[in-house]
């Protein structure tokens, strides 16, 4: 070891000297002390100027030997614009703005129910875009037109403010068109908690009945409940009492699809098609008595929102409760839900699913081009794109492009979910979960280990508001004391 004395600009250096190592890393101890990249300096030693590869043995340097440098250092990083401000300096409500976390909703006493699904319903922007443009008509005629203008200003409000917001209004006019939801404990004397499943169910039966247009069948009149949250079944009802007897058509709608869960389920498409097959007891023409029938039913149309309920909730005798079923029952991010249609809407939904799947071979693709570039993530997505083919617009079946709201895929990505924790459907906790989109409100959170590929999402806990990721979210199955989803929400896949 050689301690030399370095000159640069007036300024003078002592610097340890390990002889066994190359120049390159004398190089690097002078840009620690002086700031001057390795590439700009010039080192002045025997035989001309140092360079990366020099043996440094070979120069044969004495203790307090002057070296010259020449070099310029990197220009200081200016100083912000703005003084920084740091989290813990700011108010709940700055906090919120600086990082666009959206609003939750005041527990008014067990509204808990109604605060998670209201994040959800406030998910569909084609539901926000519907409120804003009605009118509503009078409140004393019709008391849910006010409950559908109080929804409209409490979402709005939702949109504005950092903080809390406490729906008396809306709750309100909730309560006088559903006493139901005033129910109050007979021995505590407060209000009673409620099924969020049935508030959901409940909403979008008024949403359906005030936001429709002038009465007719056409696409304008059409509510856009009926427009992109309904679907259509069609099936068939046979009984094995009397085998001879002739299956019968038989057709409904739907505005959510039951997941039916008992010991054998274990994911969402076992629940769902267990869900689609009813036993129901009719009178037999060719009996003569009642008998019990099989519905087997298939999906004909399927709206642009889906949502599912998880049967969760029993009747347990003896306990005179609604007990609940705490069985794991595991949920995609990704929901095909094309096995359950007609053999007609499969055929019908094939092109628009072959352009599905070619978009996401061709995102992977851009994932591996970028991944393999070294330029910055930005500049590598568009060298990525630039060096691939360009995908050809999605060719959607003529009755599904007509037919406005629907999904023309069966291919869907989760956007909500509402969980119950707790054991018993009159107890607990209601708690909402909304997928943050990518490229909108703040910046994505950067946690470690999170790739670029998933998603973030906002965990509404009444009013107090954090984020979860993907993860977080696919552990919300089931099978313990722990969140567990009652209502998904499903958005179809965009065709862009």
């Amino acid at each position: 070891m050689v301690t030399v004395q370095v000159k640069w600009q007036g300024k003078k250096y002592s610097v340890d000297v390990d002889t066994a190592q190359p120049g390159e890393t004398f190089k690097m101890q002078l840009f620690s002390l002086t700031g001057v990249a390795p590439d700009r300096q010039k080192v002045l030693v025997k035989g001309g100027q140092l360079k990366d590869d020099t043996d440094m043995a070979a120069l044969g340097l004495k203790d307090n030997q002057i070296l010259m440098m020449m070099g310029t250092a990197d220009e200081l990083p200016q100083a912000p614009a703005q003084p920084m401000r740091f989290v813990e300096d700011m108010t709940e409500d700055e906090v919120a703005k600086a990082l666009e976390i959206p609003a939750g909703l005041t527990n008014l006493g067990n509204t808990c129910y109604m605060n998670a699904a209201l994040q959800c319903l406030k998910a569909i922007p084609q539901l926000r875009a519907a409120l804003a443009a009605h009118a509503p008509a009078s409140a004393q005629a019709d008391p849910r037109q006010g409950l559908v203008a109080a929804l409209r200003h409490l979402l709005d409000q939702l949109g504005e403010s950092g903080e809390g917001v406490p729906p008396f209004v809306f709750l309100q006019l909730l309560r006088q068109v559903f006493p139901k939801f005033a129910e109050r404990d007979p021995q505590s004397g407060g209000n009673m908690q409620q099924d969020a499943e049935e508030f959901w169910t409940e909403m979008l039966t008024v949403l359906d009945h005030v936001l429709k247009g002038n009465g007719g069948s056409g696409a304008a009149d059409r509510s856009v409940v009926e427009q992109r949250m309904s679907g259509s079944l069609v099936g068939r009802l046979s009984t094995e009492e009397a085998p001879e007897e002739p299956a019968t058509e038989r057709r409904g709608t739907f505005r959510k699809i039951n997941c039916h869960i008992d010991k054998t389920v274990n994911h969402l498409s076992q629940g769902i098609r267990k869900g689609l097959e009813e036993v129901v007891e009719k009178h037999s023409d060719t009996l003569g008595r009642n008998a019990q029938y099989t519905a087997t039913m298939q999906i004909e149309r399927l709206p642009e929102y889906v949502t599912v309920s998880y049967n969760r909730f029993f009747w347990k005798t003896s306990e005179s409760v609604e007990a609940k079923i705490v069985r794991s029952v595991k949920f995609p991010l990704d929901l095909d839900l094309a096995e359950f249609c007609t053999p007609e809407l499969q055929e019908k939904m094939k092109p628009a699913r072959a352009f599905l799947r070619d978009l996401e071979d061709r995102r992977m693709a851009e994932r591996k081009l970028a991944k393999a570039g070294k330029e910055p993530a930005a500049a590598a997505d568009d060298a990525a794109a630039a060096a691939l083919p360009p995908l050809p617009a999605a060719e959607i079946h003529p009755d599904l492009r007509a037919d406005v709201g629907c999904n023309p895929s069966g291919m869907y990505e989760l956007v909500g979910v509402v969980t119950h924790i707790g054991r018993t459907a009159n107890s607990g906790h209601y708690m909402g979960w909304v997928r943050k989109e990518k490229g909108v409100g703040g910046p994505d959170p950067k946690g470690a280990g999170v790739p670029d590929t998933q998603h973030w999402w906002y965990k509404f806990d009444d009013d107090q508001v954090s984020m979860v990721t993907d993860e977080d979210i696919l552990r919300l199955c089931g099978g313990g004391d722990w969140h567990t989803a009652y209502l998904t929400l499903y958005r179809a896949k965009s065709l862009e």
